[in-house]
């Protein structure tokens, strides 16, 4: 809160407490020693990591390239006829968008600058045209390739491990990346259906905030189609090499790097500027991302050789009502945490301290990946320090106020805790589709 790098910050607070720890007994320094090992072994050495600079990558090009520009305009036209049909073809952009970048800024921001003009112009509410621009945006958190499902994927494959090994479980089956990518895309579709279904619902009990476009805006087939192709083969690309078993998320995420130069190419948006430009955004917020991760492996080290993750441990333990308290409890904070926090921090520093706890209650890993996942959306949307309410403001015109941006993401916010309690009362959501993939492989 006073403005700190987060990095820093997790790294700073560590070793303060180790030296504090130290002077009165309760930390032995020598645990420090392990600290070089610990980013060896799990960031230099880790391939799954490399997924995230490559999807990065992927999105910044795409962002460039301009194709959602013009999937906008077309689908727009094409959806112009029908109730909130401007809402709607931002949903169906943002979602083709969320599966071929992942970035929620990036989607964000370009929903913005080209949909919330027109919308404003076509006299959509203006909290419902920013709520629906937000939440389209925190698409990218759920929808795979995600970014958030690679970080969270092999944060928890290391909880996993660890909850087997106190189990007495040495050779347990890993969690890996594609599991909770295919976890992710029932619920992810379906939070999309959700988020069709509200606006829907608005055009019938309030017409007027979300109006049918009375002019003759039509678009061919094939122009509509030309449009929707680029982003519909990378998709296919990537999430098809993942779920055929061809390739690993890590090498999906190289052809996908691959097939977004050669999309922005073939749209004549690719030169040597623009090349650099996109490396110099990847390498930007590659080492936000590591730098996030070295520091909180310091603070998750410190934090049990404090005895912090015993202390967790036990009070789970003790918590009437077993796995599902423990699970209320960890789904609560994480959701008040991403008030003040972003997805990355909650994921680096809570995670790695709940996770192993939960798992050795017998919870689902898979399963929990796509709970938290969801959890993580709200982050974005949550003020104080919701990311993509920054993200429109910026872009927004001065008409539509920060109050009715906040107001407007407070029924989407619903949806999403929605999608949890559907997730929490029919698991199959997120477990089906990688439990049929897996006995179709064996």
């Amino acid at each position: 809160m006073l403005g700190y790098p987060v990095a820093f910050t997790l790294a700073g607070t560590a070793l303060l407490f180790a030296g504090v720890g130290s002077l009165l007994g309760s930390f032995d320094p020598n645990l420090l020693m392990l600290y070089p090992d610990r980013i060896y072994a799990g960031t230099m050495t880790n391939t799954t990591l490399i997924a995230v600079p490559l999807f990065v990558f992927m999105g910044v090009m795409l962002e460039r390239s301009r194709i959602a520009e013009e999937l906008l305009e077309r689908m727009a036209h094409a959806c112009s006829r029908f109730p909130a049909g401007l809402g709607l073809s931002v949903v169906f952009v943002g979602m083709l968008m969320a599966a071929s970048t992942g970035i929620v800024g990036a989607t964000v921001v370009t929903m913005g600058l080209m949909s919330l003009p027109t919308m404003l112009k076509r006299q959509y509410d203006p909290a419902l045209a920013a709520g629906t621009i937000c939440a389209t945006g925190t698409l990218g958190q759920i929808i795979p390739p995600s970014i958030a499902l690679v970080l969270l994927g092999d944060v928890l494959s290391s909880a996993y491990q660890q909850a087997q090994l106190k189990l007495g479980v040495f050779n347990a089956a890993p969690v890996s990346v594609g599991d909770l990518f295919m976890g992710a895309i029932i619920p992810g579709l379906l939070l999309v259906t959700l988020y069709i279904g509200y606006l829907l619902l608005v055009s019938v009990m309030r017409p007027h905030h979300a109006p049918p476009i009375t002019e003759d805006e039509s678009v061919s087939f094939s122009q509509l189609l030309l449009s929707i192709a680029p982003p519909i083969l990378l998709i296919l690309l990537v999430l098809g090499s993942i779920v055929g078993g061809v390739a690993t998320p890590t090498e999906a995420a190289g052809v996908g790097a691959f097939a977004a130069c050669v999309l922005a190419a073939t749209k004549r948006q690719l030169n040597l500027n623009a090349l650099r430009d996109v490396v110099r955004s990847t390498t930007k917020v590659t080492a936000m991302v590591f730098a996030i991760l070295l520091g909180a492996s310091l603070f998750s080290l410190v934090f049990q050789g404090l005895g912090g993750d015993q202390l967790v441990t036990d009070f789970f333990q003790e918590l009437p009502g077993g796995a599902f308290m423990a699970l209320l409890v960890v789904m609560a904070a994480i959701f008040l945490l991403g008030f003040i926090l972003d997805f990355i921090e909650i994921t680096f520093v809570v995670i790695p301290i709940v996770g192993p706890v939960l798992l050795g209650m017998g919870i689902d890993p898979v399963w929990l990946g796509v709970m938290i996942a969801v959890n993580l959306q709200t982050s974005f949307l949550t003020p104080p320090f919701g990311f993509a309410l920054f993200y429109l403001r910026g872009v927004a015109p001065k008409s539509v106020t920060t109050t009715a941006i906040y107001r407007g993401v407070i029924p989407f916010i619903a949806i999403q805790l929605l999608m949890m309690l559907l997730l929490a009362c029919w698991p199959e959501l997120a477990t089906w589709l990688p439990d049929k993939l897996s006995s179709s492989v064996r």
